[in-house]
């Protein structure tokens, strides 16, 4: 059973920072196509960035574009997040999600098989 564990979640004000981390199974995070997923509470969950495991493309949502930043350390196993310039906005669970890398990372959850549990971000 293949299990994305995610930390760094938090309380933190307007303005501030906080740095997911996202760890997986060795074989995962250099060859699967790796996301962050936001849901805030009533609305659908939707895609904040992703990295693709070829040539390390990035994608990021235009509300967080300038603001948070994506990495990976394959030595780690770890995905990352960094998020500053916090906004009430960017309250929500967030979830690290993998899928077997096919040419590019999708945009849309159902696509993803592996998930991690979330991990709380509020932001006041």
């Amino acid at each position: 059973h293949v299990q994305l564990v995610e930390s760094g979640g938090g309380s933190v004000q307007a303005g501030g920072s906080l740095k997911l981390s996202c760890v997986g199974p060795g074989y995962v995070t250099p060859s699967y196509c790796m996301a962050w997923f936001r849901q805030a509470s009533g609305k659908e969950r939707e895609v904040v960035a992703s990295i693709y495991p070829d040539d390390g493309s990035m994608f990021l949502t235009d509300s967080v574009e300038g603001r948070f930043t994506i990495s990976q350390d394959n030595a780690k196993n770890t995905l990352y997040l960094q998020m500053n310039s916090l906004k009430p906005e960017d309250t929500a669970m967030y979830y690290c999600a993998a899928h077997p890398r096919n040419g590019y990372c999708s945009l849309v959850p159902v696509d993803y098989t592996v998930w991690g549990q979330g991990t709380q971000v509020t932001v006041s």
